[in-house]
């Protein structure tokens, strides 16, 4: 319900101009609102208005600029999301993983090929227009290095981000 919710304002936002006009009316900030649309970018309940806003803000400045410094907030936004996954989800998954009957699940967590194929997956979640909670998750639960997830989280989000402001410009 949340989600339709953040769309169903996304979508007022667009129409009613209301984005853009505060947006204007802010242009000495506009770096700063690239950035913090940046971070409200990879939440499921904030995707769709940051997508709004991210692409208004391309139309009037360079989207290279604006596709960088919303990747440095949407890094943000998932290291929050990575950490608490990494540190506290990881432990009570593999403790649930350990005390669990089921052999048959637990070797599958084993297998190297899950050791590549999950964090790809998350990797490929995080460059879709989908929010990165489910992507962050995946990288968290493989254990990947904070300076892997770091590089990947920025170039990805920026990325997405670049062709959120490239679409803008050419409508």
């Amino acid at each position: 319900m949340l989600v339709i919710f953040s769309v169903f304002i996304a979508i007022i936002l667009a129409k009613t101009g209301a984005l853009q006009d505060l947006i204007t009316s802010t242009q000495e900030v506009r770096f700063i609102g690239s950035f913090i649309a940046g971070i409200f970018f990879v939440s499921i309940f904030t995707a769709a208005p940051a997508t709004v806003a991210l692409g208004e803000i391309a139309q009037s400045n360079s989207v290279i600029v604006v596709a960088i410094l919303g990747g440095l907030g949407a890094l943000i936004g998932d290291l929050i999301i990575f950490r608490f996954v990494k540190d506290r989800v990881s432990e009570h998954f593999y403790y649930l993983m350990r005390v669990s009957k089921s052999e048959r699940l637990f070797s599958i967590f084993k297998l190297k090929l899950f050791r590549w194929i999950i964090p790809f997956i998350g990797a490929l979640i995080i460059a879709s227009p989908l929010p990165d909670e489910i992507g962050v998750a995946m990288l968290g639960l493989s254990k990947m290095k904070n300076s892997y997830f770091i590089l990947i989280s920025f170039v990805l989000n920026s990325a997405g981000i670049l062709i959120i402001g490239l679409i803008a410009k050419a409508l």
